[in-house]
């Protein structure tokens, strides 16, 4: 199958403000550093029509701003998002309906002085998707698809629970008939009670509407039931992409291995009812990142190449690439998991 979604070189920089001190400096002359955030560096990645693909990676690792940029919320620094070979964003501004977000928050995320059905409809009308005649039905369709009462539509996000916002919120995304449907962290804030009905939610609704997603999570297990294949990232950059079953089975990257080792497991055997291995080491700042591989201050395998050449990202298989320099070592078993 060939890309639906394409992401190319895409990079996000985040000029640090600076502080009343160092504005005064710069009036007086002075020569004040400036030093750029790269939260995304360089990815590309390619989806395949109804595909979800699954973004996991340490807190901070630029998950969110990759989603953001991909949804044409952001614009990227350099690089370029298209959608079935067409542009998600034109000078800077997003110029397509066709790809949706559902954010972590969703009481964040929804208008709290708008009734939820007039918070649904707005893009659909303001599109021409629905009608203002038609706007009630619309929604109240929209509702029962996602599992809410129609009668609901005219209530406030404060009279729902968590899980019923996020149901809302989902059904904004879907109402506004998008091909792409950019999933940010959607269950991190629920119950786990709750979390287990929005996933379920989640894949029948994209299988039924046969919607092509991205999932970002930290959470490894979720991504490993919803998705067909994983992206790795550390640090802004794509370390590891795979198909689900190859790279949870076997990671060929030492990150994907420590991060995938990292996760809680009931050891019943075992004097520790739960047992997991930490990364050794800090994540390096953003501003300062190491040269070379960024993750060779933490990594078991790192070699002076690792300490001075960033790696290229090469093919393990038809459908899996890493970027490792000694990604054979690993996938040999020199690294436990």
């Amino acid at each position: 199958m060939s890309a639906f979604l394409e992401i190319s070189d895409v990079s996000r920089l985040f000029g640090p403000k600076l502080t009343t001190g160092e504005k005064i400096a710069a009036k007086l002359g002075a020569s004040v550093e400036t030093r750029s955030v790269r939260a995304v560096s360089d990815v590309s990645l390619s989806v395949r029509k109804g595909e979800t693909l699954g973004l996991v990676g340490e807190s901070g690792c630029g998950k969110s701003t990759l989603g953001r940029l991909i949804a044409g919320i952001l614009p990227p620094t350099t690089g370029t998002v298209t959608l079935d070979g067409k542009p998600v964003m034109e000078n800077g501004k997003k110029v397509t309906t066709r790809v949706q977000t559902v954010f972590q928050d969703p009481f964040a995320s929804l208008d709290p002085r708008m009734k939820v059905g007039a918070t649904v409809s707005e893009g659909p009308i303001a599109h021409g998707l629905t009608s203002k005649a038609n706007a009630k039905s619309y929604v109240a369709d929209w509702f029962t698809r996602v599992g809410l009462d129609p009668e609901w539509v005219d209530r406030y996000p404060h009279q729902f629970s968590g899980g019923q916002r996020q149901r809302i919120a989902i059904a904004r995304a879907l109402a506004m008939q998008p091909d792409v449907l950019i999933c940010d962290e959607p269950v991190a804030s629920l119950d786990v009670s709750i979390q287990a009905q929005i996933i379920n939610l989640f894949l029948e609704l994209t299988k039924g509407l046969e919607l092509t997603c991205v999932f970002i999570s930290h959470d490894l297990s979720v991504v490993q039931h919803v998705s067909d294949r994983v992206a790795v990232m550390y640090l802004g950059r794509i370390v590891e992409l795979g198909p689900v079953a190859q790279v949870f089975g076997t990671p060929a990257h030492p990150y994907t291995a420590a991060l995938f080792g990292s996760v809680p497991k009931l050891v019943l055997d075992a004097e520790e009812l739960v047992h997991f291995d930490t990364i050794d080491g800090e994540v390096p700042s953003p501003l300062s990142p190491p040269q070379g591989c960024y993750y060779h201050p933490r990594c078991p395998l790192a070699t002076a190449e690792c300490r001075a050449k960033q790696p290229e990202t090469r093919g393990v298989s038809d459908l899996r690439s890493v970027a490792c320099h000694h990604f054979e070592d690993q996938l040999a078993g020199e690294v436990d998991a």
